[in-house]
């Protein structure tokens, strides 16, 4: 079957802390705009930028349109185009308010998802009890057109299905946390619309490395053979079910300890090294990573370029290219953007002590619960961090900031923005050692502050 033509929403706004466009960001170690491509692969090989759907040229060609801030992984777009193309008619990806993971990750903080209400025969919206709108279910921008687009065509909704299960990682006493396990929904099928640090969070951790690894253990029960072609394998290498070749994949001229333990589903890119006593777990590891002795990594998307000294622990964490995590430090269930520092015996806390709601600052500046209450920090990039500093939950420390580790400044428990960075109290010869890279869209510095160097 022929190639569509696809057109490419542009979303030039900043996501904080990052101060970068979502296309910009890692998803499972590539940029947005790559893992799009990567995905729609099979189906397009032709991309034009367009500033929203009514600048789509009109034409008879077969085509999708999406916006660019937009993730969806390989099984969901193959899901909507095969749905979308047996109807014959102009669609556009849905999914129903009961879908649990969508609903528990891509709705909060999100405004380019739609609230479509439901209607009686005459066409109105239904309304509840408290007169608000019953919601029939949430379009996302993502369309395909059989002909072209032509705005005076019905757009059909297809319903997509994320396939989410119910899965717990941890107990905590009911004592702590008013409830049992602590559970999330891992998907089959994933998208979310990024508009911030949380969206990137759960694209590579809960719908990401983490439904990867459910996705393994639903295949290994279903399917006989593939249990038996696991246990072989495991057999044949003389290792541990989890350990073998079949669940872990690692890349070329990687130097790893033997006495490091290495559980899948994990993939290692190549020239990795790995230390004595090192403990990894269902993690996404990229190229030129080097991961110390007695480092624990758990659930964890580690990119390109990233060091772990020893006895660094990542748990649930997102570790964009070029960063350094420094010895006996802890992360949980945060995301460090690319080309930052963070000093040894640093901890980001990530459980409220109150039973308050965890919010977090939209796009838009409002504060919104995310639903969670486990939930760690975000540094975004070009960021220093400094020795022994305690984070908050759910706190953003703004990219090209510097933090000392001071009396005065040890414990962070607000947002830190760049005007606030350690670095602007230096004598001002000190101060421009440290460049900008990463303004927000309203500032402008010299090509200069892009040239700094590791």
């Amino acid at each position: 079957m022929a190639k569509m033509r696809k057109f490419i929403i542009s979303d030039t706004r900043q996501i904080a802390p990052f101060n970068q466009p979502a296309r910009e960001l890692s998803v499972l170690n590539k940029p947005l705009w790559l893992a799009q491509r990567d995905a729609l692969v099979d189906y397009c090989d032709t991309e034009i930028p367009v500033e929203a759907l009514k600048d789509v040229p009109r034409s008879n060609e077969e085509m999708i349109v999406h916006r660019d801030n937009l993730y969806f992984d390989q099984p969901f777009i193959t899901d909507f185009i095969t749905q979308a193309r047996k109807t014959n008619l102009p669609c556009r990806a849905a999914f129903k308010p009961s879908d649990k993971a969508f609903a528990s990750y891509a709705i909060p903080l999100a405004r380019n998802i739609h609230a479509e209400p439901r209607r009686d025969s005459t066409g109105r919206p239904v309304r509840d009890a408290r007169g608000r709108d019953v919601i029939d279910h949430y379009e996302i921008d993502l369309w395909y057109f059989p002909r072209g687009y032509q705005p005076e065509s019905p757009i059909v909704p297809i319903y997509i299905s994320s396939g989410a299960t119910e899965v717990g990682y941890y107990s905590v006493p009911e004592y702590m946390s008013g409830r049992g396990d602590l559970t999330h929904y891992l998907a089959k099928r994933t998208m979310l619309s990024i508009e911030n640090w949380i969206h990137v969070f759960y694209a590579n951790v809960i719908l990401g490395i983490f439904s990867i690894g459910h996705r393994f253990e639903v295949r290994q029960a279903e399917s006989n053979f593939f249990r038996l072609k696991i246990l072989w394998k495991a057999l044949l290498e003389q290792t541990q079910v989890l350990s073998c070749s079949e669940l872990v994949t690692i890349g070329k001229d990687c130097v790893i300890d033997p006495t490091a333990v290495i559980q899948g589903p994990t993939i290692i890119g190549d020239n990795v090294t790995i230390g004595p006593g090192t403990v990894i777990g269902n993690c996404y590891i990229g190229n030129n990573v080097n991961i110390g002795q007695g480092c624990q990594l758990m659930l964890s998307v580690i990119n390109d370029n990233s060091f772990l000294p020893f006895r660094a622990a990542t748990f649930m964490t997102v570790m964009m290219e070029n960063s350094i995590v420094a010895q006996n430090t802890c992360l949980q269930m945060c995301v460090v953007g690319r080309n930052s520092f963070v000093g040894a015996g640093t901890t980001f806390t990530d459980f409220n002590l109150l039973p308050t709601p965890l919010k977090v600052e939209a796009i838009d500046g409002s504060l919104e619960r995310v639903g969670q209450m486990v939930l760690g920090g975000c540094v975004g990039h070009n960021c220093r961090l400094g020795s022994g500093l305690v984070i908050y939950p759910a706190r953003m420390i703004e990219s090209d900031v510097i933090l000392f580790a001071t009396p005065s400044r040890r414990v962070i428990k607000k947002n830190i923005s760049y005007e606030e960075s350690d670095h602007h109290d230096l004598r001002p010869e000190i101060a421009r050692l440290h460049k900008r890279a990463y303004p927000r869209r309203t500032e402008h510095v010299g090509e200069e502050a892009y040239l700094e160097s590791w």
